[in-house]
């Protein structure tokens, strides 16, 4: 959560629709955002303070680009390798005592999930920060069948509680002040006397937090890493909460995405240097957390994975876009993000926002949904620098707009719309040389009738409008480089 000064009435924070199906195309949703004054001060606010760390860590590495060159190799090998590493894991997780579950698509992990939790006789559920449950929409879904899930993660807490969605990965209430979290607390915890320090509003999380860790005996994670060789999960936070989630109940399901696996336990020395310094500016986060199946009078009597597919086959089956599964979901692609920086995660419409978002969330949903996304980028190239693991990000971004060009010229109602009747055109004007020419001709005849006596365009109907409600545009010359150049010729001779 941001420490910026709350103004005196703040404004409302918006409620998006996380799911692409039904949200907003990226420039309705971002305009929305940019309204928000006081949010775009706790977006930047944030942001400032986290990248300060982080550059502050970075640069006392001096080995920092070859982590990123190792991470790259060891993500890259996993994914042209990740059958062989899934299979493993499935042997050595079972072999340890855990139960390895597969599930195609968001619906089966969901039915997954709670079968095991009607085995379990259990009525509410705590849960560790987990995206892949945000993924598949899991906490509507256990209410509307009578499991209630509790948050634990400071941040998720204060979402949850505020009935918000998050708009950053690692920091999912960066858009909520200190301020605001101090009402949304005194409000739900009826605690009338709460000030905004933050000592103060951690113990009450603490205090709220306290009965649910010793009472509920279920727990759900996510994971950072799954380990082949071990059959190990590793989960890395800040909070101690995640370690109370996987010691205090009986039963622990770990949902995880396909690409999460590493091939060996030392390959975490490379991606732990990493992952903190990128996410939140620490050396090494303070709690990193391993557990192997199930042991004995120590933690969760009953493990369960479910390893999540939605989508990720799809991705692995294309070499340029196949780099998008090597994310360790560090987020320093959105700190870096001159455009998320304005608009913040609620206008990207998914549970995965910034730069990582507008190339996976389209995936995910195999361009049915979110075109738009890719073209929420300036294709400047900050996140690519910023990524630990090297995910060509605007590489990808390339690629999925012309798969959206693609797709929009086999639609039909598209073949009539003015934009895109325009481009056609233009494409046989810029074909041959000879069209060209008579364009220009053509052009200049149309345009001495718009240009004004000081030379400048400043006003054209139709689409041409959008261009000159913001700028002018320069008239024609009278003569073109090619006229120039022939006349020249002529006269030299």
């Amino acid at each position: 959560m941001s420490h910026a000064t709350q103004q005196p009435n703040p404004q409302p924070i918006p409620q998006p629709i996380l799911d692409p199906r039904y949200a907003p195309t990226f420039p309705k949703a971002a305009l929305n955002v940019l309204n928000n004054v006081q949010m775009r001060k706790n977006v930047g606010h944030a942001i400032d303070v986290i990248q300060a760390k982080r550059a502050k860590l970075v640069a006392e590495k001096t080995d920092w680009q070859e982590l990123r060159e190792s991470a790259s190799a060891i993500r890259m090998h996993v994914l042209e390798n990740l059958g062989h590493y899934l299979t493993q894991f499935e042997e050595r997780c079972t072999a340890n005592g855990g139960v390895v579950h597969w599930a195609a698509d968001a619906e089966e992990a969901r039915q997954i999930t709670l079968g095991i939790l009607r085995q379990e006789q259990a009525l509410d559920v705590i849960k560790i920060k987990t995206m892949t449950s945000a993924e598949i929409q899991l906490n509507p879904f256990l209410e509307s069948n009578g499991v209630k899930a509790y948050e634990t993660d400071l941040a998720e807490i204060i979402l949850q509680l505020g009935e918000q969605e998050p708009s950053h990965i690692v920091v999912p209430a960066l858009h909520v002040n200190r301020s605001q979290v101090r009402e949304i607390f005194s409000r739900t915890m009826h605690l009338k006397d709460l000030s905004d320090e933050p000592r103060e509003l951690t113990n009450a999380a603490r205090n709220y937090l306290r009965s649910k860790f010793l009472s509920i005996p279920t727990a759900i994670s996510g994971a950072n890493y799954l380990i082949a060789e071990t059959g190990s999960v590793a989960v890395v936070e800040s909070e101690g909460n995640g370690r109370m989630c996987l010691t205090l109940p009986k039963a622990m399901i770990t949902i995880a995405g396909i690409e999460k696996v590493l091939p060996r336990f030392e390959d975490m020395e490379v991606m732990l240097q990493l992952l903190g310094r990128s996410a939140t500016g620490e050396r090494m986060n303070p709690y990193n957390s391993l557990w192997t199946g199930v042991t004995p009078g120590d933690g969760p009597e009953r493990f369960h994975v479910i390893l999540l597919d939605n989508g990720r086959s799809s991705i692995l089956s294309r070499p340029t876009e196949r780099q998008t599964l090597k994310c360790i979901r560090c987020a320093a692609c959105m700190n870096s993000c001159p455009v998320y920086r304005q608009t913040g995660g609620h206008a990207y419409g998914s549970v995965y926002p910034g730069p990582i978002g507008a190339i996976l969330t389209p995936q995910l949903q195999q361009l049915h949904h979110a075109q738009s996304l890719p073209y929420a980028s300036s294709l400047c190239g900050a996140c690519y620098e910023a990524c630990p693991v090297k995910i060509n990000i605007p590489e990808v971004l390339l690629e999925l707009r012309a798969r959206v060009t693609n797709q929009e010229r086999k639609d039909l109602k598209r073949f009539f719309d003015p934009m895109y009747l325009g481009l056609r055109v233009a494409n046989l004007l810029f074909s041959r040389a000879s069209f060209f020419h008579a364009a220009q001709f053509f052009g200049r005849i149309g345009a001495r009738l718009l240009t004004r006596s000081d030379g400048w365009i400043h006003w054209l109907p139709s689409m041409g409008g959008k261009w000159t409600m913001t700028r002018d545009l320069r008239g024609l010359p009278e003569q073109t480089f090619h006229e120039w150049w022939a006349q020249r010729q002529k006269e030299a001779k």
